[in-house]
């Protein structure tokens, strides 16, 4: 079977293992009629797709089948055989022409689905992107190096879970050469569950580190998660995979032996693909590939620079020529809230005062676990060391979530680094773990007033903390994606408009400041 005539409706109920509720107007025809592909939104469903209805956090799937009906639906998948009943959506019958599969459970017959669809894509070579860190980043390098000479499909976003995955296979079309999935994981045994559905025909892992180690445990439970991979590659497949990995990895190295072919990168001498000579500049990224070959990508952070080479890697494996995967990097833009450089206007133009004054966030708060942070922290100090002006210096960090019993001493190290710090003025800590981060910055010699701990980040802390920055501010936002600290930056921008320049805030329990240090310390 090719994608062809993959979407007929008799080969999605055999791929989906269902059973038929309902046909269409003309059931002797109907399974030879082609869907136009299928969509678990209703909001975004096109005539003659395949709606399949899945059980969300916020949202059921089968509260919407009439909507989605009456926009054009073809076929609707759905294992609430109530929900799709006559008496819902009979009436419906006489005026539109749809049909109904029930399946035993929505979500894991669109995984089914997906495995039966890779199979078609014969010529189309399967990318999977994973690994602690950097998964969104390097699956940007590498599509922006493949779409350089190259038609191809890659994750929408970070769409790289149980429902991510499969949509994206889903997403391909039969002309496409390349298909790039992210591939993430929360819990064991999800990204054994989402490789045999990917079978990648090339696999990149960008780091082994410390997270969701609640579900985990230890960093070699991480490492045996994400060396699951290596038993569901394609024949003749490329294991792309760091030349340097963390004390405890031993199952990662073990389950690498099933991969067929292997290349590996980073900064070490034994690296295939080596970076050396990393420098940030102008708010540019470059390095030195294997000391000769000259990079750069509009990225901060140096460990972007090891992210690159595996896009490298991937570039050469497909067959695109050195130059022009180094031009395709030169011009690669990040993901939001990676390391995502925003300016806000502060200053409130008047008739009598018409400067406008900003300050910079170095937003980082899509996710957080130990690693990740000390390498934002890292990347933040020579960001912030290249910003003009003399404001403050400010770290924001939200709670780490998923750590497990690992919680409390992970928050501590991050507090330990922090102290060491010699550019920072001031930490804001928010989260009841970030109590464990205070302490130990406290403990490493810095006075209580520069140091704000706020338990939680509820409407009034957080309209507070908004209001509290002032012009030249360069300041990192960086915790869990459950902390949602991106906020700060929409109510600095609300304080914006509701205060002239420099109203001074005190938040909750903060004593009025006193002292100074590096930086002015305007508006503490």
């Amino acid at each position: 079977m090719t994608t062809a005539n993959f979407w007929t409706f008799d080969n999605i109920r055999r791929a989906c293992g269902g059973n038929w509720l309902s046909r269409g107007k003309n059931p002797e025809t109907s399974g030879a009629l082609l869907a136009a592909g299928l969509s678990t939104d209703s909001r975004s469903i096109r005539p003659g797709q395949a709606f399949l209805a899945l059980h969300g956090d916020r949202f059921n799937g089968h509260d919407f089948l009439e909507p989605t009906v009456k926009a054009g639906a073809s076929l609707l998948i759905v294992d609430d055989e109530t929900a799709a009943s006559a008496s819902r959506l009979g009436a419906l019958a006489s005026e539109y022409d749809f049909s109904v599969l029930r399946v035993a459970d929505t979500g894991k017959a669109l995984m089914k689905l997906a495995g039966a669809f890779r199979k078609t894509l014969e010529r189309t070579r399967v990318v999977a992107v994973l690994g602690s860190n950097g998964k969104t980043t390097t699956t940007r390098l590498i599509t922006a190096v493949l779409a350089s000479s190259l038609r191809g499909t890659a994750s929408a976003k970070s769409f790289n879970n149980s429902v991510g995955v499969p949509l994206t296979i889903l997403s391909a079309s039969p002309s496409d050469q390349f298909l790039i999935c992210e591939v993430g994981t929360n819990a064991p045994g999800e990204i054994a569950a989402l490789a045999e559905i990917v079978r990648p025909d090339v696999v990149v892992v960008t780091s082994i580190g410390r997270e969701h180690l609640e579900g985990f445990g230890t960093l070699d439970g991480v490492a045996r998660e994400e060396g699951a991979v290596f038993s569901y590659l394609a024949p003749g497949a490329l294991a792309i995979v760091p030349s340097e990995l963390p004390d405890g990895c031993d199952s990662f190295s073990e389950l690498l032996k099933a991969a067929p072919n292997i290349v590996r990168f980073g900064r070490s001498d034994d690296a295939d693909l080596r970076a050396s000579g990393i420098r940030i500049e102008n708010g540019r990224l470059t390095f030195l590939l294997n000391g000769r070959l000259a990079c750069t990508l509009k990225l901060l952070g140096e460990h972007n620079a090891v992210n690159a080479l595996a896009a490298v890697a991937v570039g050469r494996r497909f067959g695109i020529d050195e130059q022009r995967i180094v031009a395709a990097l030169a011009e690669a833009k990040g993901p939001e809230m990676r390391l995502e450089v925003v300016e806000v206007e502060l200053g409130i133009a008047t008739p009598n005062h018409s400067h406008v004054s900003r300050m910079t966030f170095l937003n980082d708060a899509y996710n957080a676990n130990p690693d990740s942070t000390l390498a934002s922290l890292r990347t933040f100090e020579t960001f912030a060391a290249s910003c003009p002006g003399e404001g403050r210096r400010i770290a924001v960090l939200g709670d780490m979530l998923e750590l497990g019993e690992s919680t409390q001493a992970s928050h501590a190290e991050i507090g330990r680094h922090v102290a060491s710090m010699t550019a920072l003025d001031r930490v804001v800590l928010i989260g009841p773990h970030s109590a464990s981060t205070a302490a130990a910055i406290r403990a490493g010699g810095w006075p209580p007033d520069r140091i704000e701990h706020l338990p939680e980040l509820g409407p009034q802390a957080l309209t507070n903390l908004g209001a509290s920055f002032a012009p030249g501010d360069v300041v990192l936002l960086k915790g869990s994606r459950g902390m949602r600290l991106e906020r700060i930056i929409e109510a600095v921008r609300n304080a914006a408009e509701r205060h002239a320049v420099g109203t001074p805030v005190t938040l909750p329990g903060q004593a009025a400041p006193t002292g100074t240090h590096r930086h002015p310390r305007l508006n503490d």
